[in-house]
């Protein structure tokens, strides 16, 4: 527990008996503002203590010991606060509650909703504050504090998009959540687009209880009603009517079904024994420089082994105006548009965050995660290599429609 001196408690309790108003106990000079910085100073001693392994002025074979106080002037919920930040012989504390170089140490639910979006769950979160800090918060104090990122994640939602969107990937991840009494699973539709100025966003998410065509269509209905006009090109899965559900709102749009999934889901129906020399095979098919030579290793490819995987090449040739896209352009935009890889990235971000929790309470709780792990990737996502290249080879494609927007 952080400790507070007798004298200070005594001091507090005067105060309290003249505090007359609420500016005597929340103001400039006020109460509060004692109590949080006394608060604060006693729960970096117990960070250092932490550290240390040993009480102050508790005797110790530990080379390093305490080495008195510097002071730092910092911002905090009621005002400015001058505190008192002890300090090691050796340099290796470093403080968590107030860090180095932090100014602004601002709410401590702040802290929480920290600890939260780094996938720590409401106990944990419970017992980290109470062995570090030495306070007790409950498992509702918890959620009550996360669940005030709800409003924030309607507004971030349903904020206007841009008119046009270069490439635009979409994907679902699925999780487990408690509906009704019972574990379902849902999915958590992603929309992932690069600007006009080789930016990334993340456009949306959408949970819903299975991936469908029908349910992307409202997706895109949702992304046309915040503003986006047109879409040039989109890197999707092979999910049955997706393709017709993108044609219903952006019949324009050139669409390129990820040859990743295609790949793999091939390779599902091919036993291990043969895997190698079948993957040999169909690589000469996607790696091909055109789409005719592309078209001429598929047939080579079914004359081999076509009797034997039927389904495969049926499966090939039937979505090949969506799998040969890519062939009309130049390396980089293919390595661009091929795969849903940029969107897979996120996904991954969101699996490491989530690991900790087998099941979500609710579809609220798996949104507030996925939000606060959406707002620390974005920081993260880099301009899109050679983008003047790119942008320049797709003018040429796309003309008249993109003049309009490049102004």
């Amino acid at each position: 527990m952080a400790k507070i001196s007798k004298e200070i408690i005594d001091t507090l309790s005067k105060d309290l008996e003249s505090c007359k108003n609420l500016n005597d106990l929340m103001g400039k000079n006020g109460i509060m503002k004692k109590l949080s910085k006394q608060l604060i100073e006693a729960m970096l001693e117990e960070e250092l203590t932490s550290e240390l392994g040993y009480e102050k002025h508790e005797r110790t074979k530990n080379k390093n010991n305490r080495n008195g106080k510097s002071s730092k002037k910092v911002h905090g919920e009621y005002g400015d606060l001058e505190i008192k930040v002890p300090r090691d012989r050796e340099g290796y504390y470093s403080p968590i509650l107030v860090k180095k170089g932090e100014k602004d140490i601002g709410e401590f639910e702040n802290k929480v909703i920290s600890m939260y979006a780094r996938g720590m769950t409401t106990r944990d979160i419970q017992e980290h504050v109470e062995s570090i800090y030495g306070i007790s918060i409950s498992p509702t104090t918890v959620s009550n504090i996360t669940n005030k990122i709800e409003a924030i994640v309607k507004e971030w939602q349903s904020r206007p998009l841009e008119e046009i969107y270069i490439i635009v990937y979409f994907d679902a991840i699925f999780y487990k959540v408690r509906e009704e009494g019972k574990i379902v699973n849902k999915a958590a539709y992603t929309a992932i687009g690069i600007d006009k100025k080789g930016y990334k966003q993340i456009l949306g998410l959408w949970l819903y209880r299975t991936e469908s065509s029908r349910f992307w269509l409202s997706v895109l209905t949702e992304l046309q009603d915040r503003g986006v006009k047109d879409i040039l090109i989109v890197s999707i899965d092979g999910l049955a009517g997706f393709k017709e559900a993108i044609e219903t709102i952006y019949p324009e749009t050139e669409i390129q079904q990820c040859v990743i999934h295609q790949i793999r889901n091939s390779l599902k129906y091919v036993p291990y024994k043969e895997k190698k020399g079948f993957t040999k095979d169909l690589k000469l098919v996607y790696k091909a420089i055109t789409e005719e030579e592309a078209l001429y290793q598929l047939d080579e490819l079914e004359k081999k082994w076509g009797k034997k995987y039927p389904y495969i090449i049926k499966s090939w040739r039937r979505n090949w105006d969506s799998l040969s896209t890519y062939f009309n352009y130049s390396e980089h935009i293919r390595k661009l548009i091929y795969t849903t890889n940029i969107i897979e990235g996120v996904h991954r971000q969101f699996r490491k965050v989530t690991k900790n929790r087998a099941v979500f309470t609710n579809d609220k709780a798996l949104m507030k995660l996925l939000y606060l792990t959406v707002e620390r990737t974005e920081k993260k996502m880099s301009k899109v290599r050679h983008w003047s290249l790119i942008l320049s080879q797709l003018s040429v494609r796309f003309e008249s429609r993109l003049e309009k927007y490049l102004k």
